[in-house]
C-alpha cells in the first residue's frame, strides 16, 4: 500500500497491530506513535522475544538506537526500522529479506494481550462485607432499599432547623389543625 493514499480501510495488518499496541494503556495516544513500554508489550505478547536470541535488553537497545535524541516515541517508519534490526537477531539463518516476513507475521492481526491483569476474587467474606441488604443499625441507614449508597445524606445527620424544637415530627400541620376544629 502506498503512504500518500492510505485511508483507515486501507492499512496493513502490521500498522493495525501497531496501532493497537501505541494504545494501549495510554488515553491520549493517537496510534500513530509508540512508547518504549508499548514496544516492549508488543515485542513479548508477539512472542519476538524469545530469550535465546533476542532479549528484553534487545529490545530495549534497538528502541534506543532508532527513536530520535529528544524523543520518546517511535513512528510506524520507525517500527519498521526497529523490526528489521530485531529479525536479523531472530531469525538468524534467513535472508533479511525472509527474516522480516518472519516477523511481520508473528505481530500481524494481533493485539495487547490482558496477561497478567489482576483479577477480582469472589470470596465469601469480602461479599459479605459488600452485601448492603445484611447491613444493620446505623449503616442500613446509609443505603436506600435498593442498595445504593445515599451519599452525603446517609454519611452525616443533616439538621433541620424549621421549627423551634429539633426532630419535631408533626411540623407543617398546625394549620390544618386550627382549620380542623373551627
Amino acid at each position: 500500500n502506498s503512504s500518500e493514499g492510505a485511508t483507515a480501510g486501507d492499512i496493513s495488518a502490521l500498522e493495525e497491530a501497531f496501532r493497537k499496541f501505541a494504545v494501549h494503556g495510554d488515553t491520549r495516544a493517537t496510534g500513530k506513535e509508540m512508547h518504549g513500554k508499548n514496544w516492549s508489550k508488543l515485542c513479548k505478547d508477539c512472542h519476538i522475544i524469545d530469550g535465546k536470541n533476542v532479549t528484553t535488553t534487545d529490545v530495549d537497545i534497538v528502541f534506543s538506537k532508532i527513536k530520535g535524541k529528544s524523543v520518546r516515541t517511535i513512528t510506524f517508519e520507525q517500527f519498521k526500522e526497529a523490526l528489521q534490526e530485531l529479525s536479523k537477531k531472530r531469525f538468524k539463518g534467513k535472508s533479511d529479506e525472509e527474516a522480516l516476513q518472519e516477523m511481520y507475521k508473528l505481530i500481524e492481526g494481533k493485539g495487547p494481550g490482558l496477561t497478567g491483569v489482576t483479577k477480582t476474587v469472589a470470596s465469601p467474606t469480602v461479599s459479605r462485607l459488600t452485601d448492603t441488604s445484611k447491613f444493620t443499625g446505623s449503616h442500613k441507614e446509609r443505603f436506600d432499599a435498593s442498595g445504593k449508597g445515599k451519599g452525603r445524606a446517609g454519611r452525616e445527620d443533616l439538621v433541620d432547623n424549621s421549627g423551634y424544637v429539633s426532630g419535631y415530627k408533626h411540623a407543617g400541620t398546625y394549620d390544618h389543625k386550627v382549620q380542623g376544629n373551627k
